[in-house]
């Protein structure tokens, strides 16, 4: 149950006590950065566009701009995303932002609606680099973890009992689920291959990562996802069919999602279209896209760089063994 009070405190609870182990928390983050040379960026929580991804819905709002007769909307952001990528191409070098976003539609004891969000970027770093990178950042905060590293065909090998899930079927991933018992789905087309495989994914497989087989915590990293889902990351040079992206897991949550970054200004507008194109046939708005971005890739290229985005409420709740990431925030959204 969510709770109106600071920190979801029981009388056991010093309020005290969280806000400075909080406190601890992000100057350890900030000194993990520091001491790395990676400089600090604060960037605009507003902006006239927002993430055209159909799975992130933005917050709007309306700004009375002066010389403008009508108020103007203005997007919260999702993510930095954006703008630290400008700063990356005008020669900012190695850039880190601790702060908050906004994602709208989404409440429960893994999820806010605003939260804190890690993301940083490093220059001539493969993904490969920057999960090692990760890696270090979170021992550093939850001890000497185990790491497992699997690719996204391997997971659904290990843990879904499908041997190649790349030319698998529809009706062998509906099998998957009835297998492990999970509930009947309703409303899917019984051949979308890929919203089917998505449903292993998150109803069979995600809840076994970030464990060991006696039940410990291990950072388990799951890397080389299928092309349609890359999102803003490149595809491999080796295996056009899987993108450089990954994700990070540890007790069957996701905290972390990184790519070796996409450059190329033309195909960030393709990716960027389809994702409009996907939005309407989902019946979302249609966005605004960021056209400033687009044109300073154009000018300026991305330089050669891996970025990665990391939920620091997520990881509080970890680190402090909580059952509700709104026990380590000081309100929740309902005690607005």
């Amino acid at each position: 149950m969510l709770s109106n009070q600071p920190f979801a405190l029981s009388e056991f609870d010093s309020l005290r006590a969280r806000l400075e182990k909080r406190s601890q928390l992000l100057q350890t983050v900030r000194a993990f950065f520091y001491v790395r040379n990676v400089c600090e960026v604060d960037t605009p929580l507003l902006s006239k566009a927002a993430t055209p991804d159909v799975h992130l819905h933005s917050l709007h709002t309306q700004v009375q701009v002066p010389g403008f007769k009508n108020s103007q909307t203005y997007y919260l952001h999702t993510s930095p995303e954006y703008p630290m990528k400008r700063l990356l191409c005008h020669g900012s070098g190695d850039i880190f932002f601790l702060g908050k976003v906004f994602r709208d539609g989404d409440l429960s004891p893994r999820h806010q609606v605003e939260f804190t969000m890690l993301e940083w970027y490093r220059l001539n770093f493969s993904m490969f680099d920057l999960i090692a990178e990760v890696a270090g950042l979170l021992k550093s905060i939850l001890g000497d973890l185990s790491v497992e590293q699997l690719t996204y065909q391997q997971a659904f090998k290990i843990y879904a009992g499908i041997d190649d899930i790349f030319s698998a079927s529809a009706a062998q991933c509906q099998a998957c689920l009835s297998r492990f018992k999970v509930p009947e789905i309703v409303g899917v087309d019984k051949d979308d291959k890929p919203l089917w495989e998505q449903l292993v994914l998150t109803e069979v497989i995600e809840s076994q990562l970030g464990q060991t087989a006696n039940g410990e915590n291990r950072i388990t990293v799951l890397y080389h996802f299928p092309a349609r889902d890359a999102a803003l990351a490149q595809l491999s040079a080796n295996n056009p069919n899987v993108a450089e992206r990954f994700e990070v897991f540890i007790n069957g949550m996701e905290l972390a999602n990184g790519y070796q970054e996409l450059a190329d200004a033309e195909t960030y507008r393709e990716r960027f279209s389809e994702s409009l194109a996907l939005r309407e046939q989902c019946d979302l708005p249609t966005v605004p896209l960021d056209e400033n971005l687009l044109q300073t890739l154009k000018e300026k290229p991305l330089p050669d760089c891996s970025g990665v985005a990391l939920g620091v409420d997520r990881l509080f709740l970890l680190q402090q063994g909580f059952k509700d990431i709104e026990q380590g925030i000081g309100f929740g959204l309902l005690a607005q």
